[in-house]
């Protein structure tokens, strides 16, 4: 996702977007992650294969932003968009100063803030989820007794 477009020579343009501290050069979007984009993310109809160009535009804007400083983890797209990410420093690259470069990996979008009012709260999201597991677990193990 790097767009390192001059217009004209001896112009360089930094192909890299700030995010906190990081310098991300390159996304990477998983195919749960996708899959998830389509279904949960934008329910406008964009397919998901403009899920990594919306996103670097979107990072481009500086419209992502940490979800809070105990969630290292997680981000915010839009103040709505919760997405779960793991920043990993692309080996032997730099930029012109000799700071490392990073690769944003998505793992997956969890959803809209705005539709589940749950992902404004994550430790309540997650312990909501376990337990909705469990609780299918325990049925369908006595359905098989």
């Amino acid at each position: 996702m790097r767009d390192n477009k001059t217009g004209s020579w001896g112009v360089h343009e930094p192909f890299y977007v700030m995010l906190n501290e990081y310098r991300i050069a390159d996304l990477v979007i998983t195919a749960h992650a996708r899959s998830r984009y389509e279904g949960r993310g934008q329910s406008d109809g964009q397919p998901g294969k403009d899920a990594a160009y919306w996103l670097w535009q979107c990072l481009k804007q500086k419209r992502v932003r940490a979800y809070s400083p105990a969630e290292p983890e997680m981000y915010v797209v839009d103040n709505d968009l919760v997405m779960a990410a793991r920043i990993v420093e692309i080996p032997d690259e730099s930029d012109l100063y000799g700071n490392p470069l990073y690769k944003l990996i998505v793992v997956s979008f969890l959803g809209k803030m705005s539709e589940n009012i749950d992902l404004r709260d994550l430790k309540t999201y997650y312990a909501r989820q376990q337990n909705s597991r469990r609780v299918t677990l325990m049925q369908s193990g006595r359905k098989r007794r």
